[in-house]
């Protein structure tokens, strides 16, 4: 070409969770059958929309009305649903104009860190979800700024880290939070978000939550939301509907705007999120109507605690065979469903394998560990997949220094479920004993 094409930043978006993917086709096409771990899909996983869900959406769609345009922030119906939802909690309180729509919440993501001038940084969590981390890479031409999550204190926050890379570096102008937390399943202690909010307050920084799992907890753990504790903060909630349903294929998310007056600068970039949306026109339809429709039928709030009960002996029985595994560090989870499984680095080198009967296979992987220097942790994903057909995602993908993998719990069998982490269990014990190290 005459000139570059890529921004800086720009070869910062990446998305292991689907490029590992391309890996597992080419072993799928050698006739084995594989085990998809990698992504949050329930459907993939078996989980079967309830009739009455359907006939919702079916009734729907036989209106001509689900086939035009919405207003552009959303269905004025569904906006006040939403915001009664909100309200009833007691905290901070929102109307049907603080709630913008989006084709997903990856649409509302993207358009977020958009609109940012380069130098407003926004401080995540790592690991990170890397819809989150790639996104503000590449809107700040540079590696996205974090701060750690524990895998030796329940995956909780390092608040300490958190305050001091806040408070000497001035660029960074707001915090995200995932609750439920997307890759590790934590979810966050009230005391926890409040001290988020301390640190934003003493900074006049924005807070913004990804919340989309906050109604998928479960074992006796409630999600407590932003808005119960942002008092009159700038804040934004980031919701959707992909996984709560689910219909993770009709890509509709949205953002509350809390207290958007509270701050010029975040009255100007609400206004501004909803004027991108008015060019685009509006959001998918469909989805939108739905919502009231679904959340207020009375086999909502059973079809979702059943669900959330299911997760949640998945829950028990992943920590039942992972729990005590010499070399790994193992947090039982307790909101989404996912866990990260996070190696001690002291039991893992670059001479571990798994072994591996077909010479096709062998071919392979042989390729996949010569692209590159690869962190150890995708070292064993590649070994996983080739050798026990199982498709999961390194944690360094997630923005970490960290050397893991994350699963998830959406299985809806139990009994291959079970059979699954039995698989990894003594592949990971394999593995991890298949150096000269010796594992205490």
């Amino acid at each position: 070409m005459r000139t570059l094409l890529l921004r800086p930043g720009a070869e910062e978006l990446n998305y292991e969770i689907r490029g590992i993917v391309k890996k597992a086709r080419q072993i799928e096409s050698l006739g084995y059958e594989i085990t998809w771990e990698n992504i949050g899909d329930p459907i993939q996983k078996h989980n079967e929309v309830p009739a009455w869900m359907k006939e919702i959406v079916s009734d729907l769609v036989s209106q001509d009305k689900s086939y035009g345009y919405a207003d552009s922030k959303g269905v004025l119906e569904t906006r006040k649903f939403l915001a009664d939802i909100n309200n009833k909690k007691g905290g901070s309180q929102i109307s049907a104009e603080d709630i913008l729509f989006f084709n997903g919440l990856g649409d509302a993501i993207a358009k977020l860190y958009q609109f940012l001038i380069p130098t407003a940084r926004i401080i995540g969590p790592s690991p990170a979800y890397s819809t989150h981390s790639s996104a503000e890479a590449a809107h700040a031409n540079t590696a996205p700024i974090t701060y750690n999550l524990d895998p030796d204190n329940e995956w909780l926050p390092d608040m300490y880290d958190l305050y001091n890379k806040v408070k000497y570096n001035p660029s960074i102008v707001g915090i995200l939070i995932i609750n439920p937390d997307n890759p590790t399943g934590m979810v966050y202690p009230k005391e926890v978000l409040e001290a988020f909010v301390q640190i934003s307050r003493e900074f006049k920084l924005l807070l913004i939550a990804d919340e989309i799992y906050q109604n998928i907890t479960y074992n006796g753990v409630r999600a407590v939301s932003l808005a119960e504790v942002i008092g009159d903060l700038p804040a934004i909630s980031l919701k959707g509907i992909s996984k709560e349903f689910p219909w993770p294929g009709s890509r509709c998310g949205w953002m509350e705007f809390y207290n958007r007056n509270a701050s010029k600068e975040f009255a100007k970039l609400c206004q501004t999120l909803e004027n991108a949306k008015m060019i685009e026109v509006c959001s998918t339809i469909l989805p939108q109507l739905s919502i009231p429709k679904i959340m207020s039928h009375p086999e909502y709030q059973n079809y979702r605690e059943t669900q959330n009960e299911k997760i949640g002996r998945r829950s028990k029985i992943m920590e039942e065979i992972l729990g005590d595994i010499p070399g790994i560090k193992f947090n039982p989870t307790k909101g989404a469903f996912y866990n990260t499984v996070v190696f001690d680095e002291k039991f893992l080198d670059g001479e571990q394998y798994l072994p591996i009967e077909d010479p096709k296979v062998q071919t392979l992987l042989t390729g996949w560990l010569q692209e590159s220097v690869m962190p150890l942790d995708k070292r064993f994903v590649y070994y996983l997949l080739a050798s026990a057909h199982i498709c999961v995602v390194p944690i360094s993908s997630f923005c970490s220094d960290l050397r893991g993998f994350r699963v998830t719990l959406l299985e809806e069998n139990e009994n291959v479920f079970r059979e699954t982490f039995l698989k990894l269990g003594k592949a990971i014990r394999f593995y991890l004993n298949s150096t000269k190290k010796e594992l205490v």
